[in-house]
């Protein structure tokens, strides 16, 4: 039953970013008939729209859109690749750029959350690993579960923030990309760009997932 449940927490964490990686790879050929580049496309999509002060880079950290600098950071396979992979993915990232031209309140929900659940994040480590000195120290009643207590709060931030994700991560790419890329890729592409987006779709759903039992850990240790 153990063994069970292990592969079964396996399967959850592990298959949907390895099916991720399998779409992008598959995807990932270039076109030669695609006018542009994932960075060109998303630097035309943001003049076209008028979201002004939003600039396209390169990084080596991922693919993202930092609402702090206003910067859509693209990873070289995407910025430099004409590919359906790296169009799809470039629409995605100023799918973000659009959310916060506009207001979306889970994308500025998350902005500020982002902030406190990295510093709590670190608090709940730190106490975790410092609750058994502080408990010898004090000898309080209790003391040790106050401290897990203060722990499992701080993860719960981490999980609320994979929450608040979910339909930022869904609204960008199935409300704001897919429409625009219609006007932008042939209609034999929109399968495969689709499947794209809900492959990477379903590792957020995994990180979800992932936190939310982490917490449950956390929640069962404080019981006992």
């Amino acid at each position: 039953m153990i063994v069970l449940a292990v592969a079964l927490l396996l399967a959850i964490f592990l298959l949907p970013n390895l099916w991720a990686q399998w779409v992008i790879k598959r995807y990932a050929r270039s076109r030669d008939d695609y006018p542009g580049t994932g960075a060109e496309l998303a630097d035309h999509l943001l003049r076209r729209l008028g979201i002004e002060g939003v600039k396209v880079e390169p990084t080596d950290h991922g693919d993202h859109y930092d609402p702090e600098a206003r910067r859509v950071r693209l990873s070289p396979e995407v910025y430099g690749g004409r590919s359906l992979t790296a169009v799809t993915v470039a629409a995605h990232e100023v799918g973000h750029a659009i959310q916060h031209h506009q207001g979306y309140a889970p994308l500025l929900a998350r902005s500020r959350l982002v902030a406190v659940a990295q510093k709590a994040e670190k608090l709940g480590a730190a106490l975790m690993m410092a609750a058994p000195f502080l408990f010898l120290l004090t000898r309080l009643p209790g003391g040790l579960a106050i401290v897990v207590a203060a722990a499992v709060i701080s993860f719960g931030t981490a999980a609320l923030v994979h929450l608040v994700t979910l339909p930022v991560e869904f609204d960008a790419s199935f409300q704001r990309a897919l429409p625009l890329l219609k006007e932008y890729i042939p209609p034999y592409d929109m399968p495969g760009a689709r499947h794209v987006l809900t492959a990477c779709a379903f590792t957020y759903v995994a990180a979800s997932l992932a936190s939310i039992l982490n917490l449950g850990r956390w929640l069962v240790i404080l019981r006992r």
